[in-house]
């Protein structure tokens, strides 16, 4: 059901990309167009919550490091970034790059166990998987026609 779900979302991300840089496009703003859509996420995210759990009686808890609290920053980055690269670079390198990045910050937040994850050593499969995918990556933005 996870993986399903996050399928889901992955499949999510390169369209909200294209969308978002056309929008940026055609608003003649990028940063507008990050702006009507963290609005509309919000109303989407507030909506969920309130179905799901109703009101919480409080939204920070001095038990939980302030960087908990900071996820945030890294959502403005990556809309932000995208809508204003997509345009230029394409969706798929775009998007695809996204995923390089992914990809080592995940194999260093294991390996190291990082903002409270369960630690898993970057071990020469590990090493190797990563390596493929970067491969992988290069070879799907490889646009050249075949001979």
């Amino acid at each position: 059901m996870y993986a399903f779900v996050m399928t889901i979302a992955g499949i999510g991300i390169p369209v909200m990309a294209a969308l978002n840089g056309g929008l940026g496009v055609r608003l003649q703003s990028p940063p507008l167009a990050a702006v009507i859509l963290f609005l509309i996420a919000l109303l989407v995210a507030v909506a969920y919550w309130l179905t799901s759990e109703g009101l919480s009686s409080s939204f920070y808890h001095s038990g939980i490091p302030w960087y908990f609290y900071v996820g945030g920053f890294f959502v403005a980055l990556y809309v932000l970034s995208i809508t204003w690269v997509a345009p230029r670079f394409g969706v798929s390198s775009a998007v695809s790059f996204a995923l390089l990045g992914q990809l080592i910050a995940i194999s260093a937040i294991d390996h190291f166990g990082l903002m409270g994850t369960e630690q898993y050593s970057l071990n020469m499969q590990r090493l190797m998987g990563l390596v493929l995918m970067a491969l992988g990556i290069f070879m799907v933005l490889n646009k050249t026609p075949e001979l």
